[in-house]
């Protein structure tokens, strides 16, 4: 029989399968010995039960009432109890943390009689209204799904009335006709009361938690962050403890390093008179960790001690959140912190030289995500820039962008081509499909640990909290600086996400320095920790990885920088961009060459110009492999646009103008050429063998550039590769032409240069018959894009407008099969040409070359499937180093599993 229910002290930090992340997580804390609140959890295989029946699993009901019973035992209290009630917490928690997403109710036992118990047991009328007061207004909210407007009204206005706008100004009285009013929103918005059973409360909770896996916000969220929907959320359920019961008490969140630098020192927020979603909602600025030492040093060594055992047990930045009741420290949760990708390079290297973990675990602590973050740009001299005023720096980075105030007008003008920072008082769960639309976050309220500041740094976005002086009005769409500066929805800010810096206008931008250290401008040793850090990692990277990394390239200026950058060599090359702008014409003339006199005169204008592109490339990559992919556009790329021809003609004839002949003739020219569907008509391998000598002056040309910089002493290697191939006929003919040439150019120039012949794969029939098509090629590269396309049957420029976003929303894609490789189909394909093309030469060379290339997670799979190289953009070329080194690892821990 499945078991559903775990008590803290049956678990561990490895079931977070099982019991999500802070299940698992309160258990191992129990385990530990740390001041953990009794309590059991309910499994995540409860909830997908229910989510796949809409029934609560049949066993569940006993399970639960047994712990509970057991729960109420240990404490010596019953729950809802009118003399001395227990109260519970009934909290989310799947196996990824998504702060913020899903929900949470706390206080749950407490009715119109247990309110007067709790009073009488806590001696604080006010401790015990309040609490009521959180229970019915978040239960109404979480539970009952009720608007939380009519709530958030009735409680300004009671502040509003007492003449305060902080509720600890609020007496037990005031509290007290609060709850009323609470309630007779819930009857008035129901038609039922406010549910006075603690067990029904309960249940209800249980339910509506499993249920807010599938929250609107929760799935983007998850869509976001790339975690499976299939997950479910446990449910933990947990005595309560308080720090809402005076002065004496307070809740906070910290972390054992800076989870915005990782450096190291005491950081964290602390709420006196609070319970825990004060701290996170933003509700009241809080109080930097430092100053708990004033107010309780007790509890605060006692925490500062907890931190250290905590740290070194997970080996890694902790994430805490804890309560004091009256002096007493209680841990309420601990996770391994989410932190910015500059603190993730810091952290890793930091826990090295502390000897706790190895520098192949620190390569895995890091990402390319993280590294592609850090070489964005950031904001140069503010000398001439007008400060605005200065927060909290929650998220580095340098964002710029028009202001707006709502999330949904954030992801409006996202759409339509604006860079935005999104500004609110506080961010809630409800604003993250803003928050993701938005350059840059700027909150009035709360600080390092507000929603805000977690979700942003998760994100990787620039986010400033906290700037207390600003008044934000979100009714007249406005804030106000503290000199009286109004900034209206539409002016431009810059937020400085690691100074708390806010900017009137746009401040200009500066490299990354850790751009600088890649580029060669910047040595290691003179760069701050930052890129010291990079470069261990980096250099931990090349020397663990098996896959090499090539670039993307068709110019010698980006050869050049992919060099410096740490490409191995070019993996695709693509000629078709040497012909755009004035060269254009060169191919149309050659297209609609008119006999063998023009063809030949067209041909011999592209030869001297192809050459020196190839001398240029071929030199910049000095000693490394270039493949060049032979022309491989669709034809009316190269040809004037049918219909503007057929217009011009049109026009001429109605109006009586005299149509000049060589544009009709153009005109039938391209018509008889023109096609329904370019992208899978005459291009790459068929154009090269209709157009007769195209493919063979390009190879001319790359030999005789080869040859030229071998007389000079160099060391270039060409390759030749053949775009659009699926049938081995195609390959054998083009390659006995190239060979033809090559060995021309050898006995006309005196140097025989190793040129290797290969193809594309990236039509399913080639995938599906390599063995065939391997005889006759020295190397494969896998055109992802066009493979992609062509698996799915998608036109790309059309499906990402049309229906891609849809398809994201349903969950059909959980990311677009363009940005990470689709495994199960196209990776398929992949897998299938690797085994066949092998079989017949065991060592076929074998890359990719689509911008798959450089994606992460793609670049895991293609070092599964047993590829010799990647290659991708130049900037992504550390990306792609370091995740080939994180591949080879974590390929070594699965086969050790």
């Amino acid at each position: 029989m499945t078991k559903y229910v775990y008590d803290f002290a049956e678990g561990g930090k490895d079931m977070k399968d099982l019991l999500g992340g802070k299940g698992a997580n309160l258990a191992e804390m129990t385990v530990l010995g740390l001041p953990v609140p009794p309590g059991f959890v309910i499994t995540t295989e409860a909830c997908t039960s229910y989510l796949r029946t809409g029934e609560l699993p049949d066993e569940l009901a006993a399970e639960v009432e047994e712990h509970l019973v057991a729960l109420e035992t240990a404490m010596g209290k019953r729950l809802g109890d009118a003399e001395d009630p227990l109260l519970i917490s009934v909290r989310s928690g799947g196996k990824f943390s998504m702060p913020g997403m899903m929900d949470t109710v706390l206080n749950i036992g407490l009715n119109d009689e247990s309110v007067v118990g709790l009073a009488k047991q806590s001696g604080s009328d006010r401790f015990a209204w309040d609490s009521y007061r959180r229970l019915v207004q978040m239960f109404s909210k979480t539970v009952l799904g009720l608007d939380g407007e009519a709530f958030d009204e009735a409680f300004d206005a009671a502040k509003h009335d007492k003449g305060t706008k902080d509720d600890l100004q609020l007496d037990a009285q005031d509290l007290e006709r609060i709850v009323g009013q609470f309630q007779d929103i819930v009857a008035e918005q129901t038609g039922k009361r406010f549910p006075q059973d603690p067990r029904v409360q309960m249940e209800l909770a249980v339910r509506a938690v499993f249920e807010s896996w599938n929250t609107d916000r929760a799935k983007l969220y998850r869509r976001q962050e790339r975690i499976p929907h299939d997950l479910g959320t446990a449910v933990s359920v947990c005595s309560m403890v308080f720090g809402n019961l005076g002065m004496d008490s307070g809740t906070g969140v910290a972390f054992t390093r800076d989870p915005g630098s990782g450096a190291q020192g005491v950081y964290g927020d602390y709420l006196q008179n609070a319970q825990g979603e004060d701290v996170v909602a933003g509700i009241r600025n809080t109080l930097p960790l430092q100053q708990l030492a004033d107010l309780d040093r007790t509890s605060y060594d006692q925490l500062m001690a907890t931190m250290a055992t905590l740290e070194r047990h997970y080996r890694d930045l902790c994430d805490i959140e804890f309560t004091i009741e009256r002096g007493k420290l209680w841990m309420l949760q601990t996770r391994v912190g989410k932190r910015t990708a500059g603190a993730a390079f810091r952290i890793a290297t930091q826990l090295v030289d502390e000897g706790l973990i190895t520098e192949d675990e620190a390569l895995l602590r890091v990402t390319g995500a993280q590294l592609a973050q850090l070489m964005f740009p950031r904001f140069g001299s503010i000398d001439e820039a007008t400060t605005l005023t200065t927060g909290m720096g929650a998220s580095p980075g340098a964002a710029v962008g028009r202001v707006v105030f709502d999330s949904k007008t954030a992801v409006q003008w996202k759409e339509r081509g604006e860079d935005v920072i999104l500004v609110r008082r506080e961010t809630n769960p409800d604003d993250l499909a803003g928050m993701i639309a938005s350059a840059g976050i700027l909150t009035s309220r709360g600080g390092k640990t507000s929603h805000a500041a977690v979700v942003a740094r998760g994100m990787g976005k620039t986010c400033v909290c906290g700037a207390e002086e600003l008044e934000v009005d979100l009714h007249a769409r406005t804030l106000r600086g503290p000199d009286g500066t109004v900034v209206k929805e539409g002016d431009v800010l810059s937020i400085d996400g690691t100074s708390g810096a806010v900017f009137l206008g746009t401040v200009s931008v500066t490299p990354s320095p850790v751009v600088q250290y890649f580029e060669g401008e910047l040595e290691a040793q003179d760069g701050d920790d930052l890129v010291q850090a990079v470069h261990r990692l980096m250099s931990q990277a090349d020397a663990t990885r098996r896959l090499g990394v090539r670039t993307n390239a068709d110019t010698p200026e980006d050869s050049e920088r992919a060099r410096r950058f740490g490409a191995q060599g070019i993996g695709l090359c693509r000629t078709e961009h040497m012909f755009l702008g004035e060269r254009r014409q060169l191919v149309e003339d050659l297209v609609l060459a008119d006999g063998d006199e023009e063809h030949a005169r067209a041909l011999a204008a592209l030869l001297p110009l192809q050459r020196e592109d190839f001398v240029g490339i071929l030199r910049a990559m000095d000693g490394l492999p270039v493949t060049v992919r032979l022309l491989d556009p669709p034809l009316h790329e190269f040809l004037p646009d049918y219909v503007e021809l057929q217009v011009e003609v049109a026009v001429a004839e109605a109006t009586g103008s005299p149509v000049d002949p060589k544009r009709a003739a153009l005109l039938d020219h391209v018509r008889r050429l023109h096609e329904a569907n370019p992208m899978i008509g005459l291009r790459g391998v068929r154009l090269g063998l209709v157009i007769p000598g195209l493919f063979e002056i390009q190879v001319r040309a790359l030999a005789e550039a080869a040859a030229q910089l071998k007389a000079e002493g160099l060391d270039p290697r060409p390759e030749v590769m053949v775009p659009l191939v699926s049938a081995v006929q195609e390959l054998e003919i083009v390659r006995e032409a190239a060979e033809r040439v090559l060995s021309e150019v050898a006995a006309e120039t005196g140097q025989d240069v190793t040129t290797l012949i290969g193809t594309m794969i990236e039509i399913p029939r080639a995938a599906l018959t390599s063995g065939s098509i391997a005889e006759s090629a020295d190397f494969f590269s896998f055109g992802t894009n066009d493979l992609t396309q062509m698996g799915y049957g998608f036109s790309r420029d059309d499906v990402e407008v049309s229906f891609f976003g849809r398809y994201l929303e349903l969950g059909v894609f959980g990311v677009s099969p363009f940005e990470s490789i689709d495994e199960a189909g196209i990776g398929r394909l992949v897998q299938i040409s690797v085994e066949e093309g092998r079989a017949v030469k065991p060592d076929l060379k074998i890359g990719v070359c689509g911008e798959h290339g450089g994606d992460p997670a793609s670049v895991h799979f293609f070092h599964q499937a047993g590829l010799d190289y990647v290659s991708c953009s130049p900037f992504r070329v550390p990306v792609a180093r370091l995740e080939a080194g994180r591949a080879a690892l974590e390929s070594v821990g699965s086969d050790t599993r």
